[in-house]
């Protein structure tokens, strides 16, 4: 669902607002404002970039972990791509996330989201069926745990004896 939104919903989004902007104020003046807002939004992110990676210097300097520096950097980082992005509906998304106010209530929200996330074991809340490879028959899991087993193995030919293409292979122990 994610996916249709950024692929499809916002998309949909943006061009019926440029039309409608384009209807009321004009066309190349809407041009004019969505250069105009990438242009703002470009030297917003550079100040705002910068300021952020000074203040996280300044901790890294004192021995500090610089956690919200980074949330703020990442959050900067998407704002800036956003204002790139010609429309005004990204533009307000962008913009949102260079503002510092928005920005931690999104850092905020992001945090509360990931913590209940680590609360519930890391593990995502997706109903996913498993299949077995080629056929279209649910995997049956036999009880246990999902613990990985590590191994090796060694192809071996009808003999018992390693095949040609695998002669870099040490030779069976018994």
């Amino acid at each position: 669902m994610p996916l249709f939104i950024f692929f499809v919903v916002i998309p949909v989004i943006e061009i019926l607002l440029l039309i409608k902007v384009g209807q009321t104020i004009g066309g190349w003046y809407t041009v004019g404002l969505v250069l105009l807002s990438a242009f703002i939004g470009v030297n917003m992110l550079r100040y705002q970039g910068l300021a952020t990676l000074t203040r996280a210097r300044s901790k890294l300097d004192q021995g500090e972990m610089p956690i919200g520096e980074m949330g703020d950097g990442i959050l900067i980082a998407v704002g800036g791509a956003l204002l790139i992005t010609p429309g005004f509906f990204t533009d307000f998304l962008g913009f949102c996330c260079l503002i510092p106010l928005t920005r931690h209530l999104f850092i905020k929200r992001l945090g509360k989201t990931f913590m209940s996330w680590m609360q519930r074991g890391g593990k995502a809340q997706f109903n996913y069926s498993h299949f077995e490879q080629g056929s279209g028959r649910p995997h049956q899991q036999s009880g246990g745990s999902d613990d990985v087993i590590d191994g090796e193995f060694v192809d071996l030919d009808d003999q018992g004896r390693p095949n040609s293409d695998n002669s870099r292979l040490p030779p069976r122990q018994s």
